[in-house]
């Protein structure tokens, strides 16, 4: 069982840097001028792992808890999801949807 909750870890991970990776993708794939998509591509991935380091990650300087921190996750993995789909790429969006639930659900199912 230790290996499946940190085979689990591992994913959860790997979806943050999906996340990261799909709202840059998203940001590139804009039809507007190469400054917006600099902006798009590179400042909302940087925004997203601020916010992430800031009060999501296991050590935040300001931790959130309970309804606010996953009210932010829950924002922050849905931009992943939202750019995959708007960037062209449904069927990886509606995996790393998927593969996100059942994280989660293992996440709280296995208290990590």
């Amino acid at each position: 069982m230790a290996v499946l909750k940190g085979l689990n870890l591992l994913i959860r991970f790997l979806l943050e840097l999906c996340m990261l990776a799909a709202v840059g993708y998203w940001g590139f794939k804009t039809r507007s001028g190469w400054l917006l998509k600099i902006l798009f591509g590179i400042g909302l991935p940087v925004l997203i792992a601020m916010l992430w380091g800031t009060y999501i990650a296991p050590k935040a300087t300001h931790p959130l808890t309970g309804a606010s921190r996953l009210s932010l996750e829950l924002i922050l993995f849905a931009s992943g999801a939202f750019s995959l789909f708007a960037g062209g790429k449904s069927n990886l969006g509606w995996a790393y949807a998927v593969i996100l639930v059942v994280n989660e659900i293992l996440l709280k199912i296995w208290r990590q």
